[in-house]
C-alpha cells in the first residue's frame, strides 16, 4: 500500500469522527428541508383566506364582547327593578312604623301589657327593616343635609349652630345610600 492509500482511510475516519453519533457526512433527502413553489394565484389564494379568518376571529371577538355587555347590564338591570320594587313595598309600611312608634313613646302604664305587646311588635318591625339594609334617619343635632332631610320649620336659636337640625318631626329611611323619605325637620338658622 501506498502512503497515499493509506492516508485516504484516515481522512474517512476524521470525517466520521467529527460528525455526530449516527449521522454520516451525506444528508439524506428526508433531512434537508423541503422547498415548495407557489404560483401568484395560490399566493392570492392565501392571502384571501388569512384576511377572511382575521375578519371572522375579529368578529367573534366583537360578539363574545357583545355578549359580556349584555349579561352585565341585564345583571345591573334585574338588581336595579329588584331595589325599585323593594322600595315601593317599604314604602307602604313606613306609615306603620310611624304609628307603632307613636304608640310606644306614649307615657302611661309601663306594666300595661297592650303597650309592651306594641313595643315587641315594634321592635320586630325594626329587625325586619334592618335585616332588609334599611337605615333609619335620626338627624336631631346634626347639620342640615338636602340631599336626605326636608326642612319644614326654621327657627332662630343662639344655643344651635347655623343649619342645625334643632327637631325632628317624621324620620328620614334609606337603603342603602338611596333615600327611601326624607327626614322632615325643624332647621336652626
Amino acid at each position: 500500500m501506498s502512503k497515499k492509500e493509506k492516508a485516504a482511510p484516515m481522512d474517512e475516519e476524521k470525517e466520521t469522527a467529527a460528525a455526530p453519533a449516527g449521522e454520516t457526512a451525506e444528508k439524506t433527502p428526508e433531512e434537508s428541508p423541503e422547498t415548495f413553489t407557489v404560483t401568484r394565484e395560490q399566493m392570492e389564494k392565501m392571502e384571501g383566506l388569512a384576511k377572511e379568518l382575521a375578519g371572522a376571529n375579529d368578529k367573534f371577538l366583537r360578539l363574545a364582547a357583545e355578549y359580556d355587555n349584555y349579561r352585565k347590564r341585564t345583571a345591573k338591570e334585574k338588581e336595579t327593578i329588584y331595589q325599585d320594587a323593594k322600595l315601593d313595598t317599604v314604602r307602604h309600611f313606613l306609615e306603620v312604623y310611624d304609628n307603632l312608634e307613636r304608640a310606644v313613646s306614649q307615657s302611661g302604664d309601663e306594666e300595661n301589657a297592650h303597650k309592651k305587646g306594641m313595643e315587641m311588635i315594634f321592635h320586630q318591625l325594626e329587625g325586619v327593616l334592618e335585616k332588609l339594609g334599611i337605615t333609619v334617619v335620626d338627624p336631631m343635632g346634626e347639620s342640615f343635609d338636602p340631599e336626605r332631610h326636608e326642612a319644614v320649620m326654621h327657627i332662630d336659636s343662639e344655643e344651635l349652630g347655623e343649619n342645625v337640625v334643632s327637631q325632628v318631626f317624621q324620620k328620614g329611611f334609606l337603603l342603602g345610600e338611596k333615600v327611601i323619605r326624607f327626614a322632615a325637620v325643624q332647621v336652626a338658622n
